[in-house]
């Protein structure tokens, strides 16, 4: 292969035309104080020379923000997070923005994104938060950043936000198997300290206290520990003598799927978050809409440009039950 060739500057497309660099800046800056047979030149001389703008500088130079909107994520490997994205991308396009993706697994890497995307100067940034402090971004809300907050709250921070109705979720999962005759349900998932595992939780045991039935700590089979197994979180709940189990999230249930094969079991599940195969393997599950997720979050921050002192807004997203005969199975 060719070695790359030079990219093209400003001043190529200039001396090619015959121009002044100052005349091709205008062209696409302020194309309508530049006459037709000048523009017509510029251009056909940039499309020879494969000369694109710097966007990025022009704006800069302008001291505003680019048309770059942020979207971190904590990985990329969970369908969620992806089918957000998927929603991000879709509004970003509809609304002439461009997203710019980044996975970060650690609140030192979330850290060194976000500085990142803020020195790109990004109009907006959307994350899913990792850390317990984000105070360090208010001083970039009050330049005019939008900030959005997606599936967990910003602490500390006047952020706005779309989160699902986790507490719901849990309650609404919960209270199905108990109709389908369950007195001894699980709750399985790790990381629990998260803000929507909490709250699923409670949703979880708001509902066995409506039935007034027992809270049993070994039937919440919870875990901070990253060494900890989800298969083994699952273990831990079967052998605690359960008839059915909620998973906390699609990663939780897929693990139920697999140690009840494993086992030659079958119990009574539902699960939170839909997923691929859940159709085929008869999984009931709470569901929800990721792209909607990622299509209100660009909306918020387009309202948070168009108005950056209004009142913080604070969306939650329905949930809906999908019975496919897992939790709807009896005991026994």
């Amino acid at each position: 292969m060719a070695a790359p060739q030079k990219r093209s500057t400003l001043v190529d497309v200039a001396r090619l035309a015959g121009v002044s660099a100052k005349t091709v800046s205008r062209v696409y800056s302020e194309p309508d104080k530049v006459g037709q047979p000048t523009k017509a030149k510029v251009l056909a001389a940039a499309e020879r020379l494969l000369f694109k703008p710097n966007a990025l500088a022009r704006e800069l130079r302008m001291g505003g923000n680019t048309g770059l909107l942020a979207y971190i994520t904590p990985e990329l490997t969970n369908p969620f997070f992806i089918q957000v994205a998927a929603g991000v991308e879709r509004e970003c396009a509809a609304n002439g923005l461009t997203m710019a993706l980044s996975a970060s697994d650690s609140v030192e890497r979330e850290l060194e994104v976000i500085d990142a995307m803020l020195a790109g100067r990004a109009r907006c940034v959307l994350l899913v938060p990792l850390g317990d402090d984000y105070s360090f971004l208010e001083g970039e809300r009050r330049l005019g950043t939008a900030i959005v907050a997606i599936d967990r709250l910003a602490r500390n921070l006047l952020a706005d936000s779309v989160v699902l109705a986790n507490r719901e979720g849990g309650y609404l999962a919960t209270k199905k198997l108990i109709e389908a005759g369950h007195r001894s349900i699980g709750f399985v998932c790790s990381p629990v300290a998260i803000f929507t595992q909490q709250l699923r939780l409670e949703g979880y045991r708001q509902a066995l206290r409506e039935a007034r039935l027992s809270i049993d700590s070994r039937w919440e089979s919870v875990s901070d520990d990253p060494e900890v197994t989800m298969e083994s979180l699952v273990e831990r709940v079967i052998d605690a003598r359960v008839t059915a189990i909620v998973g906390g999230n699609n990663r939780a249930t897929t693990s139920i799927l697999r140690v009840f094969g494993q086992r030659g079991i079958e119990l009574g599940l539902v699960g939170f978050d839909d997923f691929d195969i859940a159709d085929f393997h008869g999984v009931s599950v709470v569901a929800h809409d990721p792209g909607e997720m990622g299509r209100v979050a660009v909306q918020l921050a387009l309202r948070r440009l168009q108005d950056p002192t209004g009142h913080t807004e604070h969306v939650e997203l329905p949930v809906r039950y999908i019975a496919r005969g897992s939790g709807e199975r009896a005991p026994g």
